[in-house]
């Protein structure tokens, strides 16, 4: 039997909802976290087993396949842990995040179940139909690289260094393979051929002997870029306690969210600080000299990374389970708003300014070093 490849894929995910109330009904578990985590491998095993029968071993000529059906699987549980978690359902989830990993009842945790349940989601199902009619999916698996490994390294640091730190269980170590599984799948995208444009050299030399402004699109961008570093930076200093008056006005009356001792604000503003901050650098460069063929691909993972990261810091920022002395205060609730969204809004910019007109960025032809010289 042989199903197309996107309802064969979304049969094996939506098991998720069946299965999850079954184990929240074994009430038995309840009191081991330990068989929370082998009913846990078993049911993975199970379902890469349903995925070969159901497919007919027709779609493993990508192994990226199998790894979205589980994903998605995944994805759907997720879901259904941020739905029980804000009141919407109930009997689903309890046992396991309860016994197993309780610190996805935290606002941070809500908020990447949500992301991981929607937009994860929604980019495994287009992924798999993409790969079912033998498509590529190069742009959207980047999208989802970035923001997969955004969610997860924000995520495990905050438990392993934050108050949660001391509540780790054996399920704990279900996380691991979504550090692993992102590397292995980043080396397969990036190692797929890119769609190149149908551009002359001639018109790649024209777009690429264009200085800076000559590019009022281009400069735009740049400003924004200029900002969103700026900013970057100056959180950074916030939560690595910079003693200026600024930074103290702002943790305590713009985001007080940062000094939650959850620790995943902190960490996430460690890492805009110690790697997005440099690629809004490079990026610059990237769009004042031509041929940086680099720079199309990392700003989808990054548009990704960031993507997820603001959703999940604005959410969490505003969500009933952050305490209360660590919400934000609601007299500054747009000024907040408009940062936060402005910030996320820079790298997807870059991304479909790559995308859209390439050229600039393709790697320099003969006659644009010759007109450069000029």
């Amino acid at each position: 039997m042989q199903l197309p490849a996107v309802p064969g894929a979304l049969a094996p995910s939506l098991l998720a909802i069946p299965v999850a109330f079954g184990i929240n009904a074994a009430t038995a578990l309840a009191d081991s976290r330990l068989a929370l985590m082998l009913v846990g491998v078993l049911l993975l095993a199970g379902l890469i087993s349903i995925i070969f029968f159901v497919s007919g071993g027709s779609h493993f000529q990508d192994p990226l396949f199998c790894v979205f059906v589980v994903l998605s699987f995944t994805s759907v549980a997720d879901l259904i842990i941020s739905l029980e978690e804000d009141g919407y359902i109930s009997g689903f989830m309890e046992v396991y995040v309860r016994e197993g990993e309780p610190y996805l009842r935290t606002a941070h945790g809500i908020m990447i179940c949500y992301w991981d349940g929607i937009i994860h989601y929604g980019l495994y199902l287009a992924m798999m139909a993409a790969i079912g009619q033998r498509k590529s999916y190069r742009n959207l698996g980047l999208f989802w690289l970035g923001s997969l490994m955004m969610s997860i390294v924000v995520f495990l640091l905050g438990n392993l260094i934050g108050k949660y730190s001391s509540d780790l269980s054996p399920a704990f170590l279900l996380n691991l393979p979504y550090v692993l599984i992102p590397i292995w799948a980043g080396v397969r995208l990036f190692q797929q051929p890119k769609a190149l444009p149908c551009l002359s050299p001639e018109k790649v030399a024209k777009e690429q002997g264009k200085c800076l402004y000559q590019r009022p699109q281009d400069m735009g961008l740049v400003l924004v870029l200029l900002l969103t570093a700026a900013f970057t930076f100056f959180r950074g200093m916030v939560v690595l306690d910079c003693p200026a008056d600024s930074c103290f006005e702002y943790i305590y009356q713009h985001e007080p969210y940062l000094r939650d001792p959850v620790a995943y604000p902190k960490v996430q503003m460690l890492i805009y600080m110690f790697y997005v901050l440099p690629f809004f650098c490079l990026s610059i460069y990237g769009l004042v000299l031509p041929g940086c063929s680099w720079l199309p691909d990392w700003s989808l993972v990054f548009a990704g990374a960031v993507a997820q990261a603001q959703f999940s810091h604005l959410g969490s920022s505003l969500h009933a389970r952050t305490p209360f002395p660590y919400q934000t205060p609601e007299d500054v609730w747009w000024s907040f708003l408009l940062t936060n969204v402005l910030y996320a809004l820079g790298p997807q910019l870059l991304a479909f300014r790559c995308l859209r007109c390439p050229a600039f960025f393709l790697p320099a032809t003969p006659a644009s070093r010759g007109k450069k010289h000029q």
